[in-house]
């Protein structure tokens, strides 16, 4: 048996000697392909280039990224800095029906693929200019990698990732058209990035309005949703009271947000008038989805804008609150809601208000017809970003019109 091991022994040594020469092989190897073979390529004269030029993507092409946007992994790569970033929090294991909005993130950034903003097409007749007409660096940051198993860490990561791209420096613009957005009313009195959330289950809101409070203090909230997601806390354990049905209440007991919030598009049921009232002492006014009728888009976009005045404001948008005939791909569907239309119409609205973050939550794919839910979301994101970058509500569309012919 001696015998047998001191045989093997040399055996051995000599496998982990060949081992660690391969590997150093292999790590020459790698390192020899990394040089820069375009100075050693004639690109333009090869087939490819010569005859069609840049290798360019096109809408259903090309890595993913929300609307082609340049992409990194920001938090752990700081190289590139931004003025507005988009990041993705694949979280859905605190919904109360159908799960499903982990997908959320990609399903929006495959809705966006056709935009191209990227590359350079933005401009619509609504907006009468692109996201990009105004200084701003967009960049894509990827997705959290998010427990699925433990909600308490699930919350935490997000709160840290938040907070991670909050706290880093922005670009400062690409243009001399850029505007600052934060520094009047941050805390430390910098300007800081402002980052679009792509969802996940709408308990995203609670760590990122954590987040937001060490900059900017008590937010005020502007939340498009057929439900109100202000009932109390309920359960055994702290953990099980906090859901996308309650993380608003529990906001509001943690001082995070201002008493000036406001819902928009609630149509869901209730228990009863208790539920409105104890709405109220979360912060919130209601508007309802029938109001729209009752008294217009205009009148809703008045009334928001005067609930939050000149304060810092976040806007979170539920893709429920969209009819579910033009939006299926959502968690807790409730018919009679907005279209799609209206919604844009009303972003366009609130354009010039202080905004600190948007987010949009609850796009669960699974659920999805033709994408036509991935779609509308990424079309909403679209809007997002203008309205966060122009001073105030752009003009009608004149086309073969007068301001006279205007509706009053």
């Amino acid at each position: 048996m001696l015998q047998i091991w001191v045989n093997l022994i040399p055996l051995c040594v000599s496998g982990i000697a060949w081992a660690h020469d391969a590997g150093l092989q292999q790590d020459t190897l790698q390192s020899d392909l990394t040089f820069d073979t375009n100075s050693q390529i004639g690109l333009s004269e090869e087939p490819w280039s010569s005859k069609y030029g840049a290798q360019n993507d096109l809408g259903y092409s090309g890595p993913l990224s929300f609307s082609h946007f340049n992409y990194k992994k920001c938090l752990e790569d700081a190289s590139v800095p931004f003025d507005i970033g988009i990041i993705g929090f694949p979280f859905d294991t605190t919904t109360s029906f159908r799960p499903g909005a982990r997908f959320g993130p990609y399903a929006i950034r495959s809705g966006s693929r056709r935009q191209s903003l990227g590359a350079g097409r933005g401009y619509t007749l609504a907006w009468r200019s692109s996201p990009s007409d105004y200084g701003s660096s967009l960049l894509d940051c990827g997705d959290v990698p998010i427990s699925a198993y433990d909600n308490a860490k699930a919350i935490d990561q997000m709160e840290a990732a938040y907070s991670t791209l909050l706290s880093r420096p922005v670009f400062g613009g690409t243009s001399e058209v850029y505007k600052e957005k934060t520094r009047a009313f941050s805390l430390d009195g910098k300007e800081h990035p402002r980052i679009v959330t792509l969802g996940g289950d709408h308990t995203i809101v609670l760590p990122i309005l954590r987040a937001l409070h060490k900059v900017y203090g008590p937010v005020s909230v502007i939340h498009f949703d057929a439900h109100l997601d202000t009932w109390p806390p309920r359960g055994t354990t702290v953990q099980e009271g906090i859901t996308h049905g309650s993380f608003f209440a529990v906001a509001a007991e943690e001082g995070l947000l201002t008493n000036t919030s406001i819902h928009a598009g609630i149509r869901c049921k209730m228990f009863g008038m208790e539920d409105i009232e104890h709405d109220d002492t979360v912060g919130f006014q209601v508007i309802s989805t029938e109001d729209i009728d009752d008294y217009g888009i205009k009148k809703v976009i008045e009334k928001i804008r005067q609930r939050i005045g000149d304060k810092p404001v976040y806007l979170s948008l539920d893709i429920d609150v969209v009819d579910p005939g033009q939006a299926p791909a959502t968690g807790t569907p409730e018919v009679g809601g907005w279209t799609t239309r209206e919604v844009k119409r009303i972003l366009r609205g609130l354009s010039g208000l202080n905004f600190v973050g948007v987010d949009i939550v609850e796009v669960a794919p699974a659920y999805d017809n033709a994408d036509i839910t991935g779609i509308a979301a990424a079309d909403i994101v679209h809007d997002f970003l203008s309205m966060m970058l122009v001073d105030g509500p752009p003009q009608p569309h004149i086309g073969p019109f007068s301001k006279t012919d205007l509706l009053p």
